[in-house]
């Protein structure tokens, strides 16, 4: 079977089941484009007004996007981002990070690609919500953002992630699922991806149990690509109203499950930019085919996703989890925050703004000033990156960090000396410019996961190699528009 899903119908009585449980609830599913412009979509959204963010509505559909203002209950026309400056990061670049906690009921941008995955299920009749459990296999966000959407969708959702993640995570889920066995726990952290999926294939033995691997499914790809890809732009295009010097240099996303670098293709088509992949130093599986531990929680690794566009991507760096780690002290703490404020001069609005950057969004912008060094970027040389969640899933890191580093205690010199290493030190160490051979190595690695193991077909994976696969995953976006309106129409009664 080909892992892509294409627009089309195929179990016309599952898709009925699913037309009658949105007519239940009384809602309507938003297009891909309602989600990557908002403002556009206008009166297709329900009113919001006294919908929770927080709430297991199904209204909050209508919020899965990049537009909502900082109280998550209104919309703006600028995505939420910080511009950071070069007295911050030490580089002559403005480095420009994509503020995703501002999504509803996860606080993380991975319920995006969760919505996109089930989505294409519904339409197409290839899962029924009375009947069906949906299986979120994830190393955190994503699993926490499918069972938000199974809840508000009618439907079982089911979470699979490393016993090792950070608490805050385990607490949302116990909220939030109906069973807790719907929380199922792998062995090992953030890099035991392969423990995942293991334990899928277990679950799989089911015919009631759909998959929705983040890691296989295009639709993760293609979501990112259109919105993430489209707010970035917004973005980049509302600062260079008043600079149209600027220049769009590269791209940065840790791999994860590589949804979110989709929006590098979008960007590189339209600016000419680089996409630059991050992964950790103790786990170099891009850089050297290697393995490890890590803790930069959120981009599960020791493989290469299905859904990489690995032969069009420009740059690998590492970046060590030591890093991530130090600075999530730093900006977290009583101590840093007055370091940072007094004695670097430091804006105090903007190091308080640092509670929207998770411990991958630290490791994106350490990276991003690797490569800006590196590459010897400029003031005009724009580098846009993400931050997925806030730092607040991360308190519980930040204290078994601080108990393990600085047992005597954190204290300003400390503080100076995470600021020296881990900002103004960072050089352009484990950065690797891919040539054609290093892309062709990166892509056929894949091939021990996809073909060997999850039984991938060698032609559908082999397809992967050709820009004109990825270009027509894309090209189909009107297709799927159309089939959510039309699904919708049959929930409202108006189709003809």
């Amino acid at each position: 079977m080909s892992p892509t899903i294409e627009p089309e119908i195929v179990d016309p009585k599952r898709r009925s089941a699913a037309v009658a449980r949105l007519r239940q609830i009384g809602r309507r599913l938003p297009t891909f484009s309602d989600l990557a412009d908002p403002i556009a979509a206008g009166g297709r959204a329900p009113d919001l007004k006294t919908v929770d963010p927080d709430a297991p509505d199904a209204a909050n559909l209508w919020r899965v996007n990049w537009f909502n203002d900082e109280s998550r209950t209104g919309r703006v026309e600028l995505p939420g981002h910080l511009v950071l400056p070069s007295e911050l990061t030490g580089v002559k670049a403005p480095i420009v990070v994509l503020i995703g906690d501002r999504f509803p009921m996860i606080g993380a941008h991975k319920v995006l690609p969760a919505y996109a995955c089930l989505m294409a299920r519904l339409v197409t009749g290839r899962f029924d919500p009375a009947a069906d459990r949906a299986i979120w296999p994830s190393t955190g966000n994503y699993c926490r953002g499918g069972v938000a959407i199974s809840r508000i969708l009618g439907c079982r959702g089911v979470a699979v992630l490393p016993a090792g993640m950070s608490r805050e995570r385990f607490d949302w889920l116990q909220h939030w699922v109906t069973d807790p066995a719907d929380v199922i726990r792998t062995p090992g952290t953030e890099s035991n991806v392969k423990e995942i999926y293991d334990k899928c294939g277990e679950l799989s033995k089911d015919p009631e149990n759909v998959i929705l691997n983040q890691f296989s499914e295009f639709a993760n790809y293609v979501i990112h690509h259109h919105c993430t890809g489209t707010a970035l732009d917004r973005v980049f295009a509302s600062l260079a109203k008043t600079r149209p010097s600027l220049k769009v240099a590269a791209f940065v996303s840790a791999t994860g499950s590589a949804g979110t670098i989709a929006a590098g293709d979008f960007l590189k088509d339209r600016h000419g930019s680089k996409i630059v992949a991050v992964e950790a130093t103790e786990c170099p599986t891009l850089l050297e085919n290697g393995f490890g531990e890590h803790n930069i929680q959120g981009i599960g690794d020791k493989h290469v996703p299905l859904i990489h566009n690995v032969m069009n991507t420009d740059v690998v760096i590492g970046v060590s989890d030591l890093v991530s780690d130090s600075l999530n002290l730093l900006f977290g703490s009583d101590v840093g925050q007055k370091y940072l404020a007094g004695r670097r001069k430091i804006d105090p609005a903007l190091v308080a703004a640092f509670a929207h950057v998770g411990i991958s969004g630290l490791a994106n912008i350490a990276a991003s000033i690797k490569l800006a060094k590196h590459f010897d970027y400029g003031p005009n040389d724009v580098i846009l990156t993400v931050a997925t969640d806030g730092a607040a899933l991360y308190h519980s890191e930040r204290d078994s960090f601080l108990a393990r580093r600085y047992p005597d205690g954190f204290d300003e010199v400390n503080a100076g000396e995470i600021f020296g290493r881990h900002l103004e030190g960072l050089g352009s160490d484990h950065l690797l410019e891919l040539t054609h051979v290093d892309r062709k190595r990166i892509f056929n690695l894949g091939y021990y996961t996809w073909v060997e193991q999850q039984g991938v077909s060698l032609a559908d994976f082999e397809r992967r190699r050709s820009q004109e696969f990825w270009r027509a995953l894309v090209d189909d976006i009107p297709t799927w528009d159309r089939m959510i309106d039309d699904f919708n129409a049959e929930v409202s009664g108006t189709s003809k």
